[in-house]
């Protein structure tokens, strides 16, 4: 039997599992079934909390999608992942460092029980995106679609529209996933700027599909639109699934919002039985 914890960040739903041992390991098929919403449990995103491999951090953070690929970073699903080591008596520090395959990411604990997560310095070269372009823009014309493109430990594209509602949004979202120009695809996030403080956005992510809410989606956004000139550094994003606050210093990007336990569970992959 593996024991989880179901968690979700503004609607963007997780199970965690408690990995410090090193005692669970599940393949890309046993993800996808459970993360199925009629047969398995149903989910976003799978968490594990590891221990460092570098000793550079307090723990290690290890994200799956719905579809069992393994990604390098996860907003919403940080804040939770935080949340999560405190209840279960983990640590008591707070800051708590966390390695991912992205780099380090730091997690704090307010006294209202949100988080603040630094999500540390986006990329722009393409390498890093990756990106199959040869050149650095702040705006790209791709697939017919002007578009910002960055990398905040995962690929995001943003397109700033005038109407969520009246943009085709799952048509241009799956037209840019499936471009030649993400090797490894992409989140596509649609920001409407309500004004300088305020933005609304929608995000369709890669492994999964749109969200509720996606955290380093809405820092992607924010982060193109200060170098547009269009937004201050200090932003509310407006998701499906609640509200986020995203500060861009030109350095550095922090993502700060809620965190919700919504129960606990163990199954056993064998029976299906939960």
């Amino acid at each position: 039997m593996i024991n989880f914890t179901k968690m979700q960040g503004l609607g963007n739903d997780f199970i965690v599992i408690d990995n410090i041992d090193g005692d669970v390991s599940l393949s890309v098929k046993e993800i996808r079934k459970l993360s199925d919403r009629r047969f398995g449990i149903g989910f976003d995103q799978l968490l594990m909390v590891e221990s460092s491999i570098k000793k550079e951090a307090d723990f290690r953070y290890v994200i799956f999608n719905a579809d069992g690929s393994e990604v390098s970073q996860c907003g919403n699903g940080a804040r939770c992942f935080a949340l999560y080591i405190r209840k279960n008596n983990l640590t008591n520090k707070n800051p708590i460092s966390v390695e991912t395959s992205a780099g380090i990411m730091i997690l704090n604990i307010n006294r209202d029980n949100s988080v603040r997560v630094e999500m540390g310095e986006p990329k722009f070269n393409s390498f890093d995106i990756p990106l199959d372009i040869n050149k650095l823009s702040t705006e790209y014309s791709l697939e017919e679609f002007k578009l910002g493109v960055l990398s905040i430990g995962n690929p995001h594209a943003v397109l700033v529209v005038d109407d969520l509602e009246s943009s085709n949004i799952e048509t241009i979202g799956s037209k840019l996933q499936s471009s030649d120009y993400f090797a490894e695809g992409v989140n596509v996030g649609f920001m409407q700027i309500l004004n300088r403080c305020e933005i609304r956005l929608r995000v369709i992510e890669r492994g999964v599909g749109e969200t509720l809410a996606c955290g380093s989606g809405a820092c992607a956004a924010v982060i193109h639109g200060v170098m547009l000139g269009l937004l201050d550094s200090k932003v509310d994003v407006h998701l499906k699934g609640g509200n986020a606050v995203v500060e861009y210093d030109g350095n550095n990007v922090y993502l700060s919002g809620p965190g919700e336990f919504v129960y606990e569970g163990s199954v056993n992959l064998r029976s299906g039985a939960s």
